[in-house]
């Protein structure tokens, strides 16, 4: 293996590489980081390749500089050919920056050029779409998001357990719990199985859908008690986001219940300071105080009582009646 020397220390390069270039990228050094790869031979002797390519474009993909990743591949293109991997990555990084019109392009050009999309560059061009209904257009989130399916039974492109965990994530985030549900139930209809992502955006949406808010917390455990059913083991992630609420809700009980489960399941859950919601607080109730009344209140209660007693002898006059001047 390649191995990249400092002065007294001897790294493999693979490592060294990934850590700087992700280094560079999460700063915001994009053109840094392609600068150096392009110098990797003369300043550090590590050999140039189709790996260290993929992993520079990955990485700046990732975090939404696609415009330098793709100003790269074509640099490069006559002495590393992209495969198709590369292009979805391309695409993918274009969605992540927002400019679906580019990724749009990329994948014209891809279809052109006789190369093929994978499912990952659909599920990015789909998760593209809904973000941006979501900000301008949620209610046409349903019909953009259908066409983008459409598309991939058009070319022949298989949906995965990640397209259904795109589309619910998104439905989530408008409240669109029932449609959630539907969706879940119909993953079996295209051979996709759910998966602890799946499940854990699903209990998520209940809570941002108000549904425990209104007393249906018991809605979010019976997707739990499913997802166990299912052969999906919950994680961490899970039972923290279930505790929380259930603590919030001022069911303690139900809380410890859980956390002793994680506890033999081997999951490492810990016990957090959690608050409960004030509105789920029980209130004590007022007690009143017996003080006694004074002379003068007293007194005074009874010039008012003997005040109505009076007035309810005066004869009222009638409706209609006029008074004569």
């Amino acid at each position: 293996m390649t191995v990249f020397s400092v002065p007294g220390v001897t790294l493999p390069a693979p490592k060294t590489l990934a850590s700087a270039i992700d280094r560079l990228v999460r700063a915001g050094r994009p053109a840094q980081a392609v600068s150096m790869f392009e110098k990797m031979e003369e300043d550090y002797g590590i050999k140039r390749d189709k790996a260290a390519l993929r992993l520079v474009v990955e990485k700046l993909c990732e975090y939404g500089f696609a415009s330098n990743a793709e100003k790269m591949v074509k640099g490069l293109v006559n002495e590393f050919f992209p495969d198709e991997y590369m292009c979805d990555l391309l695409i993918k990084g274009w969605c992540v920056d927002g400019k679906l019109d580019e990724a749009r392009r990329l994948a014209g050009e891809m279809y052109r050029g006789g190369f093929e999309i994978g499912t990952s560059a659909f599920n990015a061009i789909l998760d593209c779409v809904c973000k941006l209904c979501r900000k301008k257009e949620p209610f046409r989130l349903h019909s953009v998001a259908e066409q983008i399916l459409v598309d991939m039974d058009f070319h022949g492109v298989p949906r995965n357990v990640e397209t259904f965990n795109v589309l619910i994530t998104n439905l989530c985030k408008i409240r669109k719990t029932d449609d959630v549900l539907s969706l879940f139930h119909r993953m079996g209809e295209w051979g996709c199985c759910p998966n602890e992502t799946t499940f854990l955006e699903l209990i998520r949406s209940l809570y941002q859908a108000i549904l425990c808010g209104i007393e249906r917390i018991d809605h979010a455990l019976y997707v739990f008690k499913k997802m166990k059913q299912d052969g999906c083991e919950p994680g961490i992630k899970t039972y923290d986001l279930l505790m929380g609420k259930l603590y919030a809700h001022n069911r303690a009980d139900r809380a410890t219940a859980l956390f002793n489960e994680a506890q033999k399941k081997g999951v490492p859950v810990t016990h957090k300071p959690y608050q409960v919601d004030p509105k789920y607080l029980k209130k004590p109730k007022a007690e009143k105080e017996n003080t006694r009344e004074t002379l003068p209140e007293k007194m005074a209660r009874k010039r008012r009582r003997l005040k109505q007693i009076q007035l309810s002898f005066v004869k009222k006059p009638k409706k209609g009646m006029r008074r004569a001047y």
